[in-house]
């Protein structure tokens, strides 16, 4: 069995499938976690999902709070809670609909919280705001230290990585799947595109084409701050991701782009974005007016014009697919791994999928037509 991709949701469908007795190969065209899986914030979060996503997201925070037990290492992850900050009466009204939403589906993660109460979790928040949303038990993790977690557990299983190996063709003859790479040829019976924002190129060779965009989601990290947020916070309406590490360190983000060349691994920064974003923090933590930043950057991420990912079988026998995860598919990554192995070993899953079907972008160039 051949894995293509070696970022978290790679190492994950290569441990799970590992931990169900297959023998697995994993091809990756640079390092594992060279990309998006080991330069991203590490929210681990259940808020805010895409609706399609919350079964997904919920099955994955169960394994997060177990994550030792899977890698034997517990990937940095904190359970420091999630909050979306409301800064108007309008966004904690969208914010209250959100919540009765997601209720109606029969999840209550997503709780309101008042402005007295936003306060006692969020002391530094500016007056101004109104209230938030929070889902207790959400938090972060440590990105390249989880991607490594999740290799040395599958090596433990007899997992063999193949790094600097770039897939150039796949095709598939007499029911076995023949993939030519840069450092030889590999055979397999079944083969998983677990290819990031490269994703869409190996679906394209499989024969499914899909309207993957690839993006430079960028971050950037302060310089050492008194501790005043423990946890990760996000806001209505507005482009902020921010979160504080033990070693008063913060995390700037949420969702400003740069510009991506995935045929050099290069990303540009924004500067422009960068100040936009800065400027976001400061107006709602306005203690962040002293900060230093010391970092910028940016990752290399593949983005689906409906905002989820392509997850599941292939139309094609013995393929399979994870990718496209739109800049959060971090929290995703531990129950992707065995949503695959499900699908290869047992035929399906107990989780609803449908959603993600990569036949839902050939349905609608058809239904174009």
């Amino acid at each position: 069995m051949i894995v293509i991709g070696g970022g978290l949701h790679g190492c994950s469908a290569a441990l799970h499938l590992a931990r169900r007795g297959l023998s697995v190969i994993l091809l990756e065209k640079d390092h594992v976690g060279r990309h998006a899986s080991g330069v991203n914030a590490g929210g681990v979060r259940r808020l805010g999902r895409a609706l399609p996503e919350i079964p997904l997201s919920t099955a994955s925070a169960k394994i997060w709070h177990e994550i030792e037990d899977l890698v034997e290492d517990d990937c940095g992850f904190e359970a420091s809670n999630q909050i979306k900050i409301a800064e108007t009466e309008e966004g904690l009204a969208q914010l209250r609909q959100r919540a009765s939403d997601v209720s109606a589906l029969g999840f209550a993660h997503e709780q309101i919280v008042d402005q007295e109460s936003l306060r006692e979790f969020l002391p530094a928040v500016a007056p101004h705001c109104q209230g938030g949303m929070i889902v207790e038990g959400d938090g972060h993790a440590n990105p390249p230290r989880t991607v490594q977690a999740f290799r040395r557990k599958g090596e433990s299983l007899g997992v063999r990585f193949r790094e600097g190996t770039s897939v150039g063709h796949v095709e598939r003859k007499a029911g076995v799947w023949f993939i030519e790479t840069n450092d030889g040829s590999f055979e397999a019976g079944v083969i998983v595109n677990c290819a990031g924002a490269w994703g869409g190129r190996i679906a394209e060779m499989i024969g499914e084409p899909v309207p993957i965009e690839v993006r430079a989601p960028m971050l950037m990290i302060t310089a050492r701050m008194p501790a005043f947020v423990a946890p990760v916070v996000g806001v209505q309406g507005r482009k902020l991701s921010f979160k504080q590490f033990a070693n008063g360190t913060v995390l700037i983000g949420g969702g400003y782009e740069g510009t991506a060349n995935p045929e050099t691994n290069e990303t540009k920064l924004d500067r422009t974005g960068l100040a936009e974003n800065a400027r976001n923090a400061m107006e709602v933590f306005p203690i962040m007016r002293k900060a230093s930043v010391l970092r910028c950057w940016a990752g290399i991420e593949g983005m689906m014009p409906d905002g989820i990912p392509v997850m599941g079988p292939s139309q094609e026998e013995g393929a399979f697919h994870a990718f496209g995860f739109c800049a959060h598919g971090f929290q995703l990554g531990p129950v992707s791994g065995k949503i695959l192995s499900d699908f290869i070993v047992d035929g399906g899953t107990n989780l609803p999928m449908s959603a993600f079907r990569i036949e839902r972008f050939s349905e609608i160039r058809q239904s174009a037509s």
